[in-house]
């Protein structure tokens, strides 16, 4: 890798910055008028305004038929989890690439993660290594899908569309719809990602976003849950706000829950921010095509959009010749104030979840081991 002409070319893609972050938020939109405007209500909780239009803005822009804010991504995950019907002594498949909240979020429904491999053109769950697992390990029963060693029960597989680039989705659904498996989309990186035209988020039961300070949109924290079923939309508007039954002063819950829901305060930032949301795309999709082209002038590995995606680009990713070219290059990079890192440690490899079952992983181990995010904040 020449490694200068590409450090070279990254600070001239943000002319004038003596410190370039790897994705930090943009406010030159309604953020602080909006956010006045929550405080000057004094709704600045989990009731106001401001959430009612996050959440239709949501369904707007995706196409989801509800969207209910959470006060992150990890949570709207836990829930998706618990209304899919995962719970203690359950199996949830899921890829070992991915953020460690993808795992955490199994983990608190007292499920196990198994995890299985992805592929290297989307970098998420292999519908093929999917497919090999659940036809030697799984069987159909009346009541759902089963191991057949353990007896334990497949609740759920949570593919997570990695960096904004969409996994396979219909292959994902077709071989969980022949073992009656729920798919709950983990698109925390993929607001604004297309998947054959339609958004990532809106294929499964249940999809979840994340609004953190450094996603493509951010509310300073949240999340979202997306899903076309209405009765499941009303749960999870009723768990995350501890249970309580609608009524104007007492206080009656009827089921223990929890304390979810996104601040006004915060859907507010978040509402101004999914009104900028195709000018960031636009932007951070111009972005990536002019790495695209540098690349591959100099012979420099890119991770680019699967065929059939249309991705937000949420960060980009070249591919080093090595892991000593990868430590090479982030120490080089980051001691000259460009913000590199790598990919995430492997799910598996983590301590609280190394004694998890876990599939033949060879694709996600030699990402791991070459890929760098490269700055791609919208400039």
């Amino acid at each position: 890798m020449n490694m200068e002409a590409l450090l070279e070319f990254i600070r001239s893609r943000y002319p004038g910055q003596e410190a370039i972050a790897l994705h930090e938020p943009r406010f030159r939109g309604n953020e602080k008028r909006y956010v006045d405007d929550a405080i000057a209500s004094t709704f600045v909780s989990s009731v106001g305004e401001y959430v009612t239009r996050f959440e239709a803005g949501l369904r707007e822009i995706t196409g989801a038929g509800h969207a209910v804010a959470t006060v992150n991504g990890t949570a709207a995950l836990h829930l998706a989890l618990l209304l899919a019907g995962a719970g203690p002594g359950d199996l949830v498949l899921t890829q070992a690439f991915s953020f460690v909240a993808t795992a955490n979020a199994i983990a608190h429904t007292g499920a196990e993660p198994v995890f299985l491999d992805i592929e290297k053109s989307t970098l998420g769950l292999d519908p093929g290594g999917l497919r090999e697992f659940l036809a030697a390990r799984a069987e159909k029963r009346g009541q759902g899908c089963f191991d057949r060693d353990t007896g334990r029960r497949y609740a759920a597989c949570v593919p997570m569309h990695t960096f904004g680039h969409p996994c396979r989705l219909e292959e994902i659904l077709d071989i969980c719809g022949e073992y009656g498996l729920p798919v709950v989309e983990d698109a925390a990186e993929a607001l604004g990602s297309l998947w054959r035209g339609k958004h990532c988020g809106t294929f499964g039961l249940m999809g979840i976003l994340s609004f953190n300070g450094n996603k493509i949109v951010t509310a300073g924290g949240g999340g979202a849950i997306l899903t076309g079923d209405g009765q499941l939309a009303a749960r999870a508007k009723h768990l995350t706000t501890t249970a309580k039954k609608p009524h104007p002063w007492l206080f009656e819950h009827d089921e223990t829950a929890y304390n979810y829901r996104l601040p006004n305060l915060n859907a507010a930032l978040g509402y101004a921010q999914l009104e900028q949301l195709d000018c960031f795309i636009t932007d951070k999709r111009r972005l990536a095509e002019e790495y695209a082209a540098f690349c591959a002038a100099h012979n420099i590995g890119f991770m680019e959009e699967p065929p059939g995606a249309r991705s937000n680009y949420w960060l980009n990713a070249v591919f080093t010749a090595g892991r000593e070219e990868r430590d090479i290059f982030l120490a080089r990079s980051n001691g000259r104030g460009l913000q590199t890192r790598p990919a995430w440690g492997l799910l598996p490899a983590q301590p609280m979840y190394r004694q998890c079952r876990c599939a033949d992983i060879r694709v996600s181990a030699e990402i791991a081991e070459i890929l760098v995010n490269i700055p791609s904040s919208v400039r």
